[in-house]
């Protein structure tokens, strides 16, 4: 696929002096706050834990873009996952590079390509690049979001949309500090002799 092929160079091969932001939302993550519970055993003994019993307290959604040279994020949180709250942010991260060539790597959704993208016209050194139907997986911002979920939020419990706010930028400001750009690999395919297989007469 020629897209695919586009988005896997701008990972590869950057344009010169350019810079290539990965970006995306995740939307409506919830603020649970977990009811502490604890399981009895046949021995007498407690084992003390969350339960599945939660209360909500309200959603963020979470707008981000990963520099890809470096792996650092900037995320930015709003009520809603509209165009207006898109171009809010792109402005903001745009800002970040004055003067730079920007190649942006996006989804499909709508919300990031209408019909007349005036914005776009506003900023002639920016450059969207979408990924094909159904392969988002190929935007980087997608592997930091699972790294958010599996080592900040899963399991994690919050008594306000605020307190969630705050855990989240603080794990990207914690990120920040160690980030390393995703390095992506190939393995190394050998050819197999297939064996001859004959059907019974």
């Amino acid at each position: 696929m020629a897209k695919a092929a586009e988005i896997v160079g701008l990972y590869m091969a950057p344009p010169e002096n350019a810079v290539v932001l990965s970006v995306d939302e995740k939307p409506s993550i919830q603020a649970l706050e977990r009811a502490q519970g604890y399981l009895k055993l046949p021995t007498g003994r407690a084992l003390i834990g969350q339960s599945h019993d939660y209360k909500r307290h309200g959603t963020t959604t979470l707008f981000a873009a990963l520099e890809v040279a470096t792996g650092k994020v900037t995320g930015r949180h709003y009520k809603r996952r509209r165009r207006v709250e898109f171009l809010d942010f792109m402005n903001k991260v745009v800002a970040d590079y004055p003067e730079r060539e920007i190649h942006v790597i996006l989804d499909n959704l709508s919300t990031h390509k209408p019909k007349r993208d005036l914005w776009l016209a506003r900023h002639p050194n920016v450059h969207l690049h979408y990924t094909p139907t159904r392969t988002s997986w190929l935007n980087q911002i997608e592997i930091w979001f699972s790294i958010l979920s599996g080592k900040s939020l899963n399991g994690a419990s919050f008594q306000t949309v605020h307190q969630l706010k705050a855990h989240i930028d603080a794990f990207i400001e914690s990120y920040n500090q160690q980030a390393r750009p995703f390095v992506w690999t190939k393995s190394q395919v050998h050819q197999k002799r297939l064996k001859p297989c004959f059907a019974d007469q």
